[in-house]
């Protein structure tokens, strides 16, 4: 039962700690990497741009889906990815909550006496949540 107890623990904290590789899915030709400083981050597309990819970053954390320091962290993530594609613009596209994994546990006690009980309980929840970014990496011109 320990054992088993140990390896649940291991094998939860590696999730918890796993890097969220970014995914891609080719658009057009890539480029020479560049510094990821060197990308420029879209709301909307530019007039003229060619595309390279299609890609996803995401981030893991525990309790809270996180605020705009995820979203900064997934965007990075995003630019960085978009860097080694050679891609010097990034068009930002989508970005979505979701809680992957869910703990929760509680504990009672009860005292009995010959006036009457006491009840105690007590519970306690934690949660791992992703936070998910879709960007498209794109090659715009110079001028």
């Amino acid at each position: 039962m320990r054992e088993a107890l140990r390896w649940t623990a291991i094998v939860f904290l590696f999730g918890v700690n796993a890097a969220c590789a970014p995914t891609q899915v080719l658009t057009g030709i890539a480029r020479t990497p560049i510094h990821p400083a060197d990308v420029v981050i879209y709301s909307v597309a530019p007039p003229s741009f060619e595309p390279i990819a299609v890609i996803r970053a995401s981030r893991r954390s525990l309790i809270a889906a996180g605020g705009a320091g995820a979203i900064d962290e997934v965007v990075q993530r995003l630019r960085e990815h978009a860097a080694k594609l050679g891609a010097n613009g990034l068009i930002l596209d989508d970005f979505d909550d979701q809680q992957s994994l869910s703990f929760g546990t509680g504990v009672s006690s009860d005292t009995y006496t010959h006036n009457g009980s006491i009840s105690l309980g007590l519970g306690g929840f934690f949660g791992l949540f992703k936070k998910t970014g879709t960007g498209r990496a794109i090659y715009v011109p110079p001028g």
